[in-house]
């Protein structure tokens, strides 16, 4: 378990570094009521930098970089939750195209 776990460590780190960018980036949606939430919102976006660099020193740039792109997954999922911004049809096939495409991207033997 434990070398599954080394050996998926930095594609995790990438996809945490994702979530906590799309976090960062809806906070800074919110700033523009309260002016803390930029703080948060740098925060968090550090956060996320730190954890990129991070994976890209545990894992080759080819499969850990689109893993970057589940971001738009996160953001998705926050503007439906927090914006009420719709989530259609469309916007969920272009998820599961993303998620089929980084998955291709990133799986290796």
């Amino acid at each position: 378990m434990e070398q599954i776990t080394s050996r998926h460590l930095g594609k995790l780190l990438m996809i945490f570094s994702a979530f906590c960018t799309a976090t960062g980036q809806l906070f800074w949606k919110w700033s523009v009521h309260q002016i803390l939430y930029v703080g948060v919102g740098f925060v968090f976006y550090g956060v996320g930098a730190l954890l990129m660099i991070k994976s890209l020193s545990m894992e080759k740039l080819s499969v850990a970089y689109p893993l970057m792109s589940s971001s738009y997954i996160f953001a998705l999922i926050y503007g439906g939750l927090f914006l009420n911004e719709a989530i259609t049809l469309q916007k969920g096939i272009a998820v599961l195209l993303l998620m089929l495409g980084v998955g291709l991207i990133s799986y290796e033997k």
